[in-house]
């Protein structure tokens, strides 16, 4: 195949996340991206290292985007509103990129912390604790008890977003309505926690 002109590291990354995001993280491969791109695959090579660079580009570009949704969503608020906000944009992302998700909660293994780019995205992921560390100050939490509530609702964002992309909430109640629960019973938590 001839090279295709303007590749960059910039367009193969963006390719790549969407076809993680479309397909699922553990289809990804060289082969397969460079199928799209039009090119073969040993001319990916000119812009990533491998498929561990690769994925860990795409961690990075997760979290950034993550961080974006997160900050904006958190703008001006305080307390529960920022809360729910926070809490929404979280699960709207995980639901619009659930490839770059996979990536940024850790999930998929070989590479999600390797690669020219691991440094940037762990910057990237401190910024996305920073700004729920923001919210949770808030309530009065500071120090290790912020950390937990933070682990604590991490898992619980996480926990829910996973089940619904894999479908696993099977009764016929409406997810809206049990998110808005789970966001209610941490905003409760967090209001006796931080006195």
């Amino acid at each position: 195949m001839p090279r295709r002109p303007g590749l960059t590291r910039e367009s193969v990354v963006e390719r790549a996340a969407e076809l993680v995001d479309r397909e699922g993280l553990p289809a990804l491969s060289l082969a397969q991206l460079a199928r799209s791109l039009g090119v073969r695959a040993p001319s990916l090579y000119n812009h990533v290292d491998g498929l561990d660079d690769l994925r860990g580009a795409l961690r990075l570009r997760g979290l950034e985007r993550l961080e974006r949704r997160i900050a904006r969503a958190a703008v001006g608020r305080a307390r529960r509103d920022a809360l729910v906000a926070v809490a929404e944009a979280y699960r709207a992302f995980a639901g619009e990129h659930p490839g770059l998700y996979a990536l940024t909660a850790g999930a998929g293994g070989g590479g999600a912390g390797s690669g020219r780019d691991a440094a940037a995205a762990e910057a990237a992921g401190s910024r996305v604790v920073g700004i729920v560390l923001d919210v949770l100050r808030g309530y009065g939490l500071e120090g290790d008890e912020a950390l937990h509530a933070v682990r604590a609702l991490r898992s619980s964002l996480h926990g829910f977003v996973s089940l619904e992309r894999a479908g696993a909430f099977e009764l016929p109640l409406d997810l809206d309505a049990s998110f808005e629960r789970l966001v209610r019973l941490h905003h409760a938590g967090l209001e006796r926690a931080g006195g």
